[in-house]
């Protein structure tokens, strides 16, 4: 028989907050993240603002000796699944460490690592001068091994990438493992750094960023009529997963139940969603089929919305492909607005979120909307600009990536 998995512990690191408290108030208040890029200078790209985090010092959080050898995104996981291991309060001591595992995901890896030495190699006279830390700052495992060398953690270990979708595939994964008795407790997530040139760059090349730099506060909006691109953010979000029977035996408190998740592939383009959203569809159906609900029963839909002007349509018709003529009771909003998008990152602080509102009753916005696209079909109900108070008993977070991927998560009260 297959376990139950509950959620015992958030951490956030986001643009609207570095803790879940803070990140979780900025939210429902719909606040936005987006402003002009400070990382570096933008003046001359096509698009010249982000979400960045605000008021962070990792030298607060690290050590010198941890500090020089992490890139940026393993910094950001370190100081997320802190907050979230802390809040699940679960005594290693008291445990096998073997059977406290974590599984991580990033997009990019170690992206400004790579490209700063890259970068400095290109200005030499072709006499290598590579940092030792290069290879293990910038491959994307090094997060998940270093969670585990911070924390002791001896099981299950590694990372996974399906770009905008993987921290809907890390959580898939660790529900899989506790469900089949391989581990009592799973740390997972997703973690991203990349408000660099060469990613900013990249993603203006491509016109998939919004260019409203005279606005940036107003860019992201999902939905609209006149939506541009996405706005890209920085962060991380961990979640504790933990077999429901070990997490009542030790007294935890128990946010919400991990129901079901599920992954499927588009198999049409490289960049772009399937424009019926087959692919996101089916994920959506066996997520729900997993947890034994219908669409029907989703209460609150945080969708991957990320204010491209192909991808919210497609995403609608693929809810709407689910319902098959059902009612769609769930209130659907998308937190992009606000926090931009984290890409390999973005699941896990939209989880977050979906849990926040099973425990609190309330809805964050989509802010930023103010005319929704006729060229979007069906009836739904969208929460704009201010957040609302709504029982909320089923959560699901849609996540997808380049390549096609799709990862659905449903997250229900318990």
């Amino acid at each position: 028989m297959l376990k139950r998995v509950v959620i015992t512990g958030m951490g956030a690191l986001t643009p609207l907050g570095n803790d879940v408290k803070t990140y979780w108030e900025n939210i429902v208040a719909g606040k936005s993240g987006a402003a002009t890029i400070t990382r570096f200078d933008a003046s001359l790209f096509r698009t010249q603002f982000a979400c960045e985090l605000k008021d962070f010092n990792i030298a607060d959080h690290l050590d010198k000796a941890d500090l020089k050898r992490t890139d940026t995104f393993t910094q950001y996981a370190l100081v997320a699944s802190d907050e979230a291991i802390k809040d699940s309060g679960f005594d290693l001591n008291k445990m096998d460490p073997f059977d406290v595992g974590i599984i991580w995901g990033s997009g990019q890896g170690g992206m400004e690592t790579f490209e700063e030495q890259v970068t400095e190699y290109a200005k030499g006279n072709g006499q290598p001068r590579f940092s030792p830390f290069f290879v293990p700052k910038f491959i994307s495992n090094m997060a998940s091994g270093m969670m585990s060398i911070r924390n002791g953690f001896m099981g299950i270990n590694y990372t996974t990438v399906s770009a905008c979708a993987t921290s809907n595939t890390a959580i898939m994964d660790a529900l899989n493992y506790i469900r089949l008795g391989k581990a009592k407790i799973i740390v997972t997530g997703g973690s991203e750094a990349p408000i660099t040139p060469a990613s900013i760059g990249g993603f203006s090349s491509m016109k998939a960023m919004s260019g409203r730099n005279n606005d940036p506060q107003y860019a992201s909006r999902p939905f609209d009529i006149d939506r541009d691109g996405f706005v890209m953010g920085e962060g991380a979000g961990a979640l504790v997963l933990e077999e429901y029977e070990h997490a009542v035996a030790r007294g935890a408190h128990i946010y919400a139940e991990v129901t079901g998740a599920s992954m499927t592939a588009d198999a049409y383009h490289m960049t772009a969603t399937h424009p019926e959203g087959l692919g996101a569809a089916r994920a959506m159906q066996q997520a729900l089929n997993e947890s034994g609900l219908t669409i029907a029963d989703v209460d609150y839909l945080n969708m991957h919305a990320t204010s491209t002007p192909v991808g919210d349509i497609s995403e609608v018709n693929a809810v709407l492909a689910v319902s098959k003529g059902q009612d769609i009771n769930a209130i659907i909003g998308s937190t992009k607005s606000m926090t931009g998008h984290l890409l390999g990152a973005a699941g896990a602080i939209e989880a977050i979120v979906a849990i926040k509102s099973i425990e609190n009753g309330i809805i964050p916005p989509t802010i930023n909307t103010t005319t929704i696209d006729p060229a979007i079909p069906g009836n739904l109900k969208f929460v704009l600009n201010e957040a609302i108070e709504h029982k909320v008993k089923v959560a699901m977070s849609n996540t997808f990536g380049f390549g096609g991927h799709n990862g659905i998560a449903v997250f229900k009260a318990i």
